[in-house]
């Protein structure tokens, strides 16, 4: 009989609160480096601070993956109240957190890494999955194959009002080539093969960037209709959330649409204005 499977991930999953203990999922969190000051995402340290020092000293924080005796510290319970633990990491391309959750793992049997090459609630939505998974009696190892199998059919993209901090912050491949025109364009940034990359480019305000873009990325899209993710840097006006909502269920059938605050280590690369439609194709 296999044992009972706990699903873990870290702080990019940007699940709230409330959504974690819903499902029954443990975070453990990244780091946030603000000068000599460490902070943990989403425990001691907002996305509104960072806009906040941004805008007060130009000063941006930087971000710091679990180390591998985290790891080992925030399993090892886990493992010794006779779990198995399924766990998502952000894209390996961004951070070396997958490759510590792997190194702190060779110690503990039945710990199982996953490198999701998404970043925030698009892992939110591989975790959903796993959990329901786990609540059909799935095994660990049947868990852990399923996921790797839904990976490409997760969807990652974000619209970005200024490209400061993405610029600043030298992770997306291609934006210092906008050159003057940096604080006119909101592109959409797409992950792709686990990077951040430029794809379509809008203009005009931002809300309305919102509509068009949620629109070309669901038109004509067969859309896995459980969960679709609205996460977004700034906590958004009702009258938007309610806007958007009617136009992704005009678009896809959706039984849950989640808006989500996008935690510190989003934030901290991507600005705000910064919204991002999250969901996994059918």
């Amino acid at each position: 009989m296999s044992k009972p499977v706990y699903i873990t991930a870290d702080s990019t999953c940007d699940l709230s609160p409330e959504l974690l203990e819903r499902f029954q999922i443990k975070v453990v969190p990244l780091h946030v480096l603000l000068g000599e000051e460490s902070y943990l995402d989403g425990v001691d340290f907002t996305p509104d601070m960072i806009f906040e020092r941004y805008k007060a000293d130009k000063t941006l924080p930087r971000t710091a993956a679990v180390s591998p005796q985290e790891f080992e510290e925030f399993f090892t319970p886990l493992v010794e109240a006779g779990y198995e633990v399924v766990h998502m990491d952000i894209s390996s391309e961004l951070s070396a957190s997958y490759q510590n959750a792997v190194i702190a793992s060779q110690e503990l049997p039945g710990v199982y890494p996953i490198d999701t090459r998404h970043l925030s609630n698009s892992i939110a939505v591989l975790l959903l999955e796993a959990c329901r998974l786990r609540d059909e009696g799935k095994s660990a190892e049947e868990i852990v194959r399923a996921i790797h199998d839904l990976i490409p059919k997760v969807q990652t993209s974000f619209v970005i009002d200024t490209l400061e901090y993405l610029w600043k912050g030298g992770r997306c491949t291609g934006v210092a080539a906008f050159g003057a025109n940096l604080l006119n364009l909101k592109p959409c940034i797409e992950m792709r093969d686990g990077k951040l990359e430029v794809g379509k480019k809008y203009r005009g305000n931002i809300f309305k960037v919102y509509e068009k873009y949620i629109t070309e990325r669901l038109t004509g899209r067969s859309v896995h209709p459980d969960f679709i993710f609205v996460a977004s840097a700034n906590e958004l006006p009702q009258a938007v959330k309610e806007k958007l909502e009617s136009l992704i269920c005009g678009l896809v059938p959706a039984q849950e649409v989640i808006f989500s605050r996008v935690g510190s280590t989003i934030a901290s690369h991507c600005g705000p204005g910064t919204m991002g439609i999250l969901f996994m194709d059918a």
